[in-house]
């Protein structure tokens, strides 16, 4: 990942692309200052999970920040957060959409054998194995929550008969 981000960032100097380095010299700070953070905790730097995750976060900021500025009528910044979100997001794995994600949901949940809410950390751990950087794991967990909640009644009314 991170040799992807760099030969980006020579091929963006290359083509004199200003917006597109400025965007992935962000990118290699964010990562570097996770790296020293890392270091000073005796670790040898982040992971690729990291880095995956240090992307997820960059691209929900330009989301919010872009939202932010639509508000506030300022539509030149939020293009430009935009411009910057589709930039990092080229260096995420493809996103799984909303169909796909609440059908490997409940087809986790019936690998798992997940009956009731105290089953959600179980759900989750085994859909970040598997789908790591594929999905939004915030909005999986709470479709995770609404699945279980559903079906918790269902569970209950078998288990009295």
């Amino acid at each position: 990942m991170r040799e992807k981000i760099t030969a980006a960032l020579k091929a963006a100097q290359d083509d004199e692309d200003k917006r597109r380095m400025a965007t992935l010299r962000l990118v290699q700070m964010a990562i570097k200052d996770r790296d020293a953070a890392a270091r000073e905790n005796g670790r040898d730097g982040v992971s690729e999970d990291d880095v995956l995750e240090i992307l997820q976060k960059m691209v929900r900021q330009r989301d919010q920040s872009a939202a932010e500025f639509e508000e506030a009528g300022q539509l030149d910044r939020a293009e430009q957060e935009r411009l910057e979100r589709s930039i990092i997001s080229e260096f995420l794995p493809t996103q799984i959409d909303d169909a796909e994600m609440r059908a490997i949901c409940e087809a986790t949940l019936r690998d798992i054998d997940a009956h009731g809410l105290r089953d959600i950390g179980r759900c989750m751990s085994t859909l970040k194995e598997r789908y790591p950087g594929q999905m939004d794991f915030v909005q999986a967990s709470c479709l995770v929550k609404d699945l279980l909640k559903s079906s918790a009644p269902e569970a209950r009314a078998a288990a009295k008969s």
